[in-house]
């Protein structure tokens, strides 16, 4: 026998073992390695699929995060706006009191003052007019000592009640 020619027996057999495996291999192995390899890439797909979405809904919680941060800060600063406004008009109202209030005390104070003053104006009338009648008194007792000088007031008074 010749290595370099073949013999045609043993191409025949070879073959059809061959074909004998190849069909074993299909009917038992093929169908499970392939099922296997199929199940494989199908759970490389999902795992994919399942990481997108995951990276989407990453995307969508943050672009909800920043939304719900501007919507907080945005409510941050419209609460100071009114707290400062509330401040404002508190003070501006304490103001507006604290001036009403000083305008009573110095109404008040001016007719307390004035109220003295026609008091102390009063008081002085009286002792003008007490002194007044003292001293008239004093004066008539001194020159009506005498009758002759009483004639003559009494006299001199009728004739100016008669001229006016």
């Amino acid at each position: 026998m010749d290595l370099i020619t073949p013999d045609f027996g043993l191409v025949f057999w070879t073959a059809i073992t061959f074909l004998i495996l190849l069909f074993i291999l299909k009917k038992f192995a093929w169908k499970p390695i392939l099922g296997a390899v199929s199940e494989r890439e199908e759970g490389i797909k999902n795992a994919l699929a399942s990481a997108e979405e995951a990276r989407k809904e990453m995307q969508n919680l943050t672009a909800d995060n920043e939304r719900i941060l501007k919507e907080a800060r945005a409510e941050r600063d419209a609460m100071m706006k009114d707290a400062r406004e509330i401040k404002e008009s508190m003070l501006a109202e304490a103001k507006e009191d604290a001036k009403g209030e000083a305008s009573k005390i110095i109404a008040s104070a001016q007719a307390t003052i004035e109220s003295e003053k026609q008091a102390a104006i009063s008081d002085i009338k009286k002792q003008v007019a007490e002194l007044s009648v003292g001293i008239a008194e004093k004066v008539v007792r001194k020159e009506l000592a005498n009758d002759a000088d009483q004639s003559q007031l009494i006299e001199q008074l009728l004739k100016e009640v008669t001229i006016s």
